[in-house]
């Protein structure tokens, strides 16, 4: 599977996570203690004309960064969690929590892995066309060599946050070979394509994915496992 990410290392010590706080002023306001706000971006989600708010916590307890048994990559791992979270705009002023998600941004598990929330290869949070869009890179510095993107967009829709979009892009940097998978869940229409980054020329294969349920984003789980349908794991 080209996206498949490496066996992690096994010194990732358990959390407790917090429960956010249900209204806020600002996305300061959401960031319990032992956290900090790593991202924030606003946009309009429920189509009410207020800008609604989506942020990303980072936890920083220092018991969470262990030592790198082997050596490679570092000598420590910053295994620290994250939260993603949703509020909406009250009429009244500030925010209301509709959504704490701390599973789709996984933890950091291998010293070698780039941070995939905030690494070179471009992860992030946005908000686009009344979606929100979260990124994670795939870089691998030793033991792996593909490098892309995962990207999920999401909708609020009926009383959620539910994907909408899925795509995902890996370069085999040792070959060239390029592999993409875009998932389209309003339409079902799913675009798989196979190229090299020395050429514009793809072979493309299009088909449909089964169902017609939009997840909501805690049943998606780890974004860098994701796979709809085995779809990924195929190509």
């Amino acid at each position: 599977m080209p996206f498949a990410m490496p066996v992690p290392q096994d010194n990732v010590p358990a959390v407790s996570y917090p429960v956010l706080a249900a209204e806020a002023v600002g996305a300061r306001g959401f960031v319990p203690r032992g956290w900090t706000l790593e991202s924030a971006v606003t946009g309009d989600l429920d189509g009410d004309g207020r800008p609604d708010l989506a942020f990303v916590l980072h936890m920083t307890d220092p018991a969470n960064v262990r030592k790198n048994d082997d050596g490679l990559c570092g000598d420590t791992l910053d295994t620290n969690p994250r939260i993603l979270g949703v509020a909406l705009a009250r009429p009244e002023g500030g925010y209301r929590l509709v959504v704490q998600n701390h599973d789709l941004v996984p933890r950091r598990d291998n010293a070698c892995a780039e941070d995939w929330f905030d690494g070179e290869t471009g992860g992030g949070i946005a908000i686009a066309r009344g979606n929100v869009v979260v990124t994670l890179g795939r870089f691998m510095s030793a033991g792996g060599w593909g490098m892309g993107r995962t990207v999920f967009t999401l909708r609020w829709r009926e009383g959620a946050l539910r994907l909408i979009g899925f795509d995902a892009r890996n370069t085999q940097r040792n070959s060239g070979e390029t592999s993409s998978l875009s998932v389209n869940y309003l339409t079902r229409k799913v675009r798989i394509a196979h190229g090299r980054i020395d050429s514009d020329a793809e072979t493309v294969r299009w088909t449909r994915l089964p169902g017609t349920t939009l997840p909501a984003i805690d049943a998606i789980g780890n974004g860098l496992d994701y796979d709809p349908a085995g779809l990924a794991g195929k190509l």
